[in-house]
Formats: structure tokens, C-alpha cells, sequence
């Protein structure tokens, strides 16, 4: 039976999560979304996707936002709004607003995550949902001169309390309030609390569904952040200014995620690229030295090459034993990219062999990447000279500094592995 193109397109897609899914099962999310987000129709396709990650086994935390309802209340009440550095300040007023909105986007979280209706995405879903008084608060006091009253800030999480919360498989809804031991109520960042939540449970990803994209200054989405690329911004949104401290803390992966987009926490969670962006501590996508482990990769990368004649064929065996020349360019896991530089020391030369880097994602620089890592591996072993032999990417290496060469220019070890059924071009590169 032929698969139509729709129904192959889900059987590769469905392929293509299970690493994702195997890797996510009983790992906790922390995932924060503003009050703006239940005002829009589609919000129940996000619970839709937040039931779904339950089902898959993730232990799931929400810090929903409020800001919206609260000034909502605000304006029927004909109360202003006054902030200073980007911050609520939560007079008594503001504070009954505060506790209005919270209850009310709470109990509207929990009726959506409650549904179980037949012939919708969350039928026989049974979620259970859990709220407390899990954080504890202190006021922020007076900054600049500016008193900001019933506003405040995380002084200390009840991760025992989530934690037990999580292992009997209850989706942990929070607000963005908290509670002082002296019974006093503050109005705190809904990012802030996920932040701290987050570094409090050690979570495995902190999410923020933002307003929009993280674009750059030609509009394009900007795929990946590393914290010390973010402190060279000086206008920080809340959400990047989470993203660096929870990275500082220790939480691997931050990731930014466009809400308006719909389907986008799927695809950024069980696809490879994702629809957002990553913010790390380090690249997840870094060119380093293979280990015994990277063989099975290699060999499925440079596979279709070698059937396209491209690549000479190398076996397995050949290449755990020349494990220690190659250099793999690794992706969240995969190993998109490959080569190996085989040096010949008694004659102060080498060779550039299996450049390959994955189809999906050529076009990126990549291959010069490995090419750059392995010419300056060269140039610390104090090769004089480089080989190249190829088929049918000559004139790339020709642009690269490479000249055409013959046989008789070919070291010893070269001529001895070179095979005249394929032909090969003989391209040298002498190094400075």
C-alpha cells in the first residue's frame, strides 16, 4: 500500500518525535503563559497540547500570568495603573485586583484542563489539576525612592510540596502571588515565579509562551541564544531576563515559544529545529572530537553519500580504528556533520577526508566549520600540506585555497589508499 503524501509526511513526523518522546517521559516542564493568552480563542488548543504532554508522562508546572485581567479590573474600578522599571505597583486597590484576577484565571485553567469531553482532543483525559500556597513571598520594599507597597518577590519555593504534587502524575497550576508567614499576600512576576520554581524542582526545561517571536533586526527568528549573547542586549524583556538566571542556575534549556502560533509547543518540543528560540548556557550545536559512541552516527550520515559516490565506502571497522582523526559536528544529539584529518607526521602532511554534513542542514556554513576546526588541527600538528581527493566537490576546495595536483604529488600513505576506479580529483592546499 502507498502512503499519500499527507499520511507519509505524519508517519515521518511521528517517526521523528519518538527520540523526543522517549527523552521527555517523566521529566518536569515548567511553562509560563500570560493572562493574555485565555482571552484568545485558541487557548483551548493550548490545554489541548498541555494534556497531550501529560499523557506522553512529562510532570507539568503552569505559571500563568494576570496582568491583562488586572488592569481590566482596574479600569472598571477607574483606578490608574502606575509601574516604575517595568514593575507593578500593587497599592491596596491594586492588591483586591490581584486577588480577583488570580482567582478567576485560576478556576477558568482548571475548568478547561478539566474537560473530558467525547470526540475532543481531551477525551477520557481525567487531568488532575493542583494549586497551594506553594510560594512563599516577601514585599520588594522601596527602590529609587519608590515604595511599591503590596508587590513582591520570591523568598522561597515549597518544591517538596510540588514535588510530591508531580510524582502522583497532577498538573501544578500556579498564580503569580504569594504569601508571607506573617499571612500577608503579594502581587509577584508570573516570570519570576517560573524562574524560581523552575531552579527550585531542578526542571529539565523552563518555557516561556511569549507575545511574539525572538526575531533579529531583519525579522528572521532567531533560533539559538546563549546567556552571554543576551547580556550584550541591553533592553531585555522579562522573559530573556528569566531565561539568563534560570541558565545561570543551572536549568539547561530555556526555551521562547511564539503562543500565537498554533501547534508551536509540539513542534518545539518533538522536532529537531522547533519553532522558537533555545536560550543555553553553551551551543547545542558544537564541533568537537568523536568518541566510539559517534560511529553508529557517522555511518548514518556519510551512508547516502557513499551510495551516491560522493564518499568512498569505509566500514565500520575502518572507522573505530581512525575514531581519533575524526571531528563531528553534533546537534541536540545528532551528529549532523562530519571528517576526519589523517595525519602523517614523518612527512609533515595530511589528508582531509569524509567532509559530509546531513542534507537537512546544509546551507548553514557548517562544512567550513568542520573544514576550520580540521585546518587548524593541521596547523598544530605542523602539517606543511594538505590532500584533499574528491569527485564532486572540486570547485569548493578550489575556493577554499586548494590547487589541483597529480598522482606523482600524492605522499606515500595516500598513494597506496588511492583508487583509480573512482577517479579522484587531486587537490592540495599548502599550509601557512
Amino acid at each position: 500500500m502507498i502512503l499519500s503524501p499527507s499520511q507519509n509526511t505524519f508517519v515521518q513526523w511521528f517517526r521523528g518525535s519518538s527520540p523526543y518522546i522517549q527523552a521527555h517521559r517523566n521529566k518536569t516542564f515548567v511553562i509560563n503563559f500570560g493572562g493574555e493568552a485565555l482571552q484568545d480563542d485558541s487557548f483551548q488548543n493550548l490545554i489541548h497540547d498541555f494534556a497531550l504532554l501529560n499523557s506522553l508522562g512529562i510532570r507539568l508546572v503552569l505559571v500563568h500570568g494576570i496582568r491583562a485581567q488586572i488592569d481590566i479590573c482596574l479600569q472598571k474600578l477607574n483606578h490608574s495603573a502606575y509601574f516604575h522599571n517595568r514593575l507593578r505597583i500593587t497599592d491596596d486597590v491594586a492588591l483586591q485586583c490581584v486577588k480577583e484576577a488570580a482567582g478567576l484565571v485560576r478556576v477558568e485553567i482548571e475548568a478547561l484542563l478539566s474537560m473530558g469531553l467525547a470526540n475532543s482532543p481531551m477525551a477520557n483525559s481525567e487531568l488532575k489539576v493542583v494549586s497551594g500556597n506553594f510560594i512563599v513571598a516577601k514585599p520588594i520594599g522601596v527602590i529609587d525612592g519608590v515604595d511599591y507597597t503590596n508587590t513582591g518577590a520570591v523568598r522561597r519555593i515549597n518544591h517538596d510540596a510540588i514535588q510530591t504534587q508531580l510524582e502522583q502524575n497532577n498538573v501544578v497550576l500556579i498564580s503569580p502571588i504569594g504569601y508571607s508567614p506573617s499571612g500577608d499576600v503579594f502581587n509577584l512576576s508570573a516570570e519570576q515565579v517560573a524562574t524560581a520554581v523552575a531552579i527550585a524542582l531542578n526542571a529539565e526545561k523552563l518555557i516561556f509562551l511569549t507575545e511574539e517571536s525572538c526575531v533579529d533586526k531583519k525579522g528572521d527568528l532567531i533560533a539559538q541564544l546563549t546567556i552571554e549573547e543576551l547580556k550584550q542586549n541591553p533592553f531585555l524583556n522579562f522573559p530573556l531576563q528569566a531565561a539568563i538566571e534560570s541558565c545561570a542556575a543551572g536549568i539547561a534549556r530555556v526555551h521562547l515559544i511564539n503562543r500565537h502560533i498554533d501547534g508551536a509547543l509540539l513542534q518545539e518540543l518533538f522536532t529537531r529545529d522547533g519553532v522558537g528560540t533555545l536560550v543555553s548556557s553553551k551551543p547545542y550545536e558544537i564541533c568537537r572530537a568523536a568518541t566510539l559512541n559517534d560511529i553508529g552516527g557517522i555511518l548514518e550520515l556519510i551512508k547516502p553519500l557513499e551510495q551516491q559516490g560522493i564518499l568512498a565506502n569505509r566500514s565500520r571497522e575502518k572507522i573505530e580504528m581512525e575514531i581519533d582523526d575524526y571531528i563531528v559536528l553534533e546537534r541536540d544529539g545528532l551528529i549532523i556533520g562530519c571528517t576526519a584529518l589523517h595525519i602523517d607526521e614523518a612527512q609533515d602532511c595530511a589528508v582531509l577526508a569524509c567532509l559530509a554534513v546531513h542534507s537537512d542542514y546544509r546551507g548553514g556554513a557548517r562544512g567550513q566549520r568542520l573544514f576550520s576546526t580540521a585546518l587548524c588541527q593541521a596547523k598544530q600538528h605542523n602539517v606543511k600540506t594538505v590532500f584533499v581527493l574528491s569527485t564532486q566537490t572540486v570547485q569548493w576546495f578550489i575556493e577554499r585555497g586548494f590547487q589541483p595536483g597529480d598522482f606523482d604529488n600524492l605522499p606515500d600513505f595516500l598513494k597506496a589508499l588511492y583508487n583509480p576506479k573512482r577517479n579522484s580529483k587531486i587537490l592540495f592546499k599548502i599550509i601557512e
